[in-house]
């Protein structure tokens, strides 16, 4: 939870406060109560503080513990440099059982307080719900963050964005057997409920069957759990103004099928819906912000499961496109599903512009790390619009090409098209896009291949601690709200 309120009061418990090192060369600290200042005063004489990046230095006032938090030179420091800072500060032993915390920034610019406020929000999250508390349980506290900034619009939209996020956090780190397609339709149900402007599709195996999604049922058909294809239609703007579509890939597990995942690649398969968890992190969003824009939502969910069912490398399956695909690899699944998604909204919904966020590509990590999402786009207009939206969210991105001669990659022998590139291993994740791209009938489109930056599987990446990011959710909101 957090709170804006100014000045600065140093009326809690605790109080973190930000020094760059101009303020502490110059004693730069005029809202400070004169008692504190003397403390602060004595820590900077004693040469104890130079105010470096990521320094951290407790100062007792009283019954309250004053955190000084080093951010280097202002002119150098970054928001992502930042909100590791005030994320570290936050969880260090002198406030990680704090309750309520006042922040004090050292620049009361915008992009520091919206920093702090994700700081707060973002990287504070952990994922607690089957720990077992004990009498010496280390957990932080829930905080309940005052920062000492005059209430905005801007700040408390940014704080919302911080709940989408961690909706898709939640979402994605829960286990798999819990989170099941039918979770994520009664998570979209209770979001929805009661607004006049949304309209729901639900697609189960049964219509799947008839209106002839081949694809989706074929990755899902080694597993007891229903398939589904959730719609959301969000009319946000005028009835006859077109739509953005945003579809997300929700495999709620991901054994590889036939193809099996190895050890030390399976046990963290349940994020591979990460795509569309933050096709609802982004939605919560959209309707907490009311958003201005029609937008379908779109989560393509199943789980690629190993039975005497499951369908099996050589095959050849129809989509609903009518187009075959010769299956190369059970393990490239999500572009399956995906596949027939695209296909299906299209032809129904009509979008004017399309973006499907995916755990898609191993390849993509090897790429580009697990900083940066990869950007594939048939579209330059969208992909520069995405790529802004990213320079402003943190939520990163970088572009890499599709180009005509690569539908070359993914020509069968025996069926339309097939679902692995070739040559083996080269380019997988273009190669895997093309693909996509065989099925967006020329709406302009792009890919998020969120495979590298949706998860942490160690203990702490830039700002974010372990388990689930919500990559792309602030990205694709502020994308929606600024285009």
């Amino acid at each position: 939870m957090i709170s804006f309120r100014h000045p600065a009061r140093f009326d809690k418990a605790a109080t973190l406060i930000l020094v760059d090192k101009e303020q502490a060369k110059n004693r730069n600290f005029p809202v400070l109560p004169k008692a504190l200042k003397d403390s602060v005063a004595g820590v900077l004489d004693a040469d104890q503080f130079p105010a470096d990046n990521g320094q951290l230095f407790p100062v007792i006032n009283g019954k309250q513990i004053v955190l000084l938090a080093g951010v280097g030179k202002k002119n150098d420091l970054s928001t992502t440099a930042l909100r590791s800072t005030v994320r570290n500060a936050l969880l260090s032993s002198w406030l990680k059982k704090a309750g309520d915390v006042e922040i004090v920034v050292h620049d009361p610019k915008d992009d520091v307080i919206k920093a702090a406020i994700e700081a707060a929000l973002i990287g504070t999250y952990a994922w607690e719900k089957y720990k077992t508390p004990g009498k010496n349980d280390k957990a932080a506290a829930k905080k309940h963050i005052f920062l000492a900034a005059a209430p905005k619009r801007e700040y408390a939209e940014a704080a919302t964005v911080c709940d989408g996020v961690n909706l898709a956090r939640d979402l994605i780190n829960d286990n798999a057997d819990t989170v099941t397609s039918t979770y994520f339709e009664k998570t979209v149900r209770a979001l929805i409920k009661g607004k006049k402007n949304i309209s729901l599709e639900i697609l189960n195996r049964k219509e799947m069957e008839k209106y002839g999604l081949g694809l989706h049922l074929a990755v899902n058909q080694g597993s007891k759990k229903e398939p589904k294809l959730i719609i959301v239609r969000y009319k946000g703007a005028a009835k006859d103004g077109d739509y953005t579509a945003i579809i997300g890939k929700g495999m709620t597990y991901d054994t590889g099928g036939l193809n099996l995942k190895p050890t030390g690649h399976i046990e963290t398969m349940r994020q591979d819906m990460s795509g569309a968890a933050a096709a609802v992190g982004t939605l919560k969003n959209a309707i907490a912000l009311n958003i201005k824009k029609n937008i379908i939502f779109a989560c393509v969910m199943a789980e690629n499961a190993i039975d005497a069912l499951s369908y099996k490398p050589g095959d050849v399956i129809r989509g609903y496109s009518g187009k075959t695909v010769e299956i190369g690899n059970t393990d490239a699944e999500g572009r399956l599903v995906l596949a027939d998604a695209f296909s299906y909204i299209i032809k129904n919904y009509k979008p004017a512009r399309l973006i499907d966020i995916a755990t898609l590509t191993g390849a993509c990590v090897v790429a580009l790390g697990h900083d940066y999402t990869g950007l594939v786009a048939s579209d330059d207009k969208l992909a520069r619009k995405l790529t802004e939206a990213a320079e402003v969210t943190d939520d990163r991105v970088w572009r890499l090409p599709i180009y005509p001669e690569l539908k070359d990659s993914v020509k069968s022998q025996i069926a339309d098209i097939r679902n692995t590139g070739f040559p083996k291993g080269a380019g997988g994740t273009i190669t895997a896009a093309e693909f996509l791209r065989q099925f967006t009938e020329g709406t302009p489109w792009a890919h998020l291949d969120i495979a590298g930056t949706a998860f942490v599987d160690n203990k702490q990446r830039l700002y974010f601690g372990h388990g689930a990011t919500g990559a792309s959710v602030r990205l694709l909101t502020r994308y929606l709200t600024h285009n």
